[in-house]
């Protein structure tokens, strides 16, 4: 089956390009889900577009993401949320909770499905993410979570 992704999915692909999967993965997860479209010769104007989008949105070059990561590297970032007397948070920190700490410390505008978080962080503390910043250049950031 030939589908047209609209969003990252990790292992595929990005948006915009147009991959071969198997019919039962794209028709029960891909399709359902809206992270493809199916593919036909009409489309091609619609990939074109969702690339420009994403060019847009990237960081253009190697050594400007290597700038930011040194950047987000320097110190940690501190996210308050609220908690509970033992420390536990009511609900969890999110990808886009993070991204918005980013920016409001000064980073430039980072896409929340590029923050990876390898465990829910759901109490008070210093933990580590990852943000993808270009295909080749990721970083490691400290986020540390305080009390509201």
């Amino acid at each position: 089956m030939k589908l047209i992704l609209t969003q990252e999915v990790t292992g595929l692909g990005e948006p915009g390009d147009v991959i071969d999967v198997k019919d039962g993965y794209g028709r029960n997860f891909l399709l359902p889900r809206r992270l493809a479209t199916p593919w036909t010769k009409g489309v091609e104007a619609q990939v074109a577009s969702i690339r420009t989008a994403r060019k847009a949105r990237e960081i253009a070059t190697l050594e400007e993401a290597q700038q930011v990561r040194a950047r987000l590297q320097q110190k940690p970032v501190t996210l308050s949320a609220r908690s509970g007397q033992s420390g536990r948070l009511f609900g969890a920190v999110t990808p886009g909770d993070i991204a918005e700490a980013l920016v409001a410390a000064g980073a430039p505008q980072v896409d929340r499905r590029k923050v990876v978080i390898p465990q829910p962080i759901k109490s008070l503390g210093r933990y580590t993410v990852t943000v993808r910043l270009h295909s080749d250049v990721t970083a490691s950031i400290d986020v540390d979570v305080v009390s509201d």
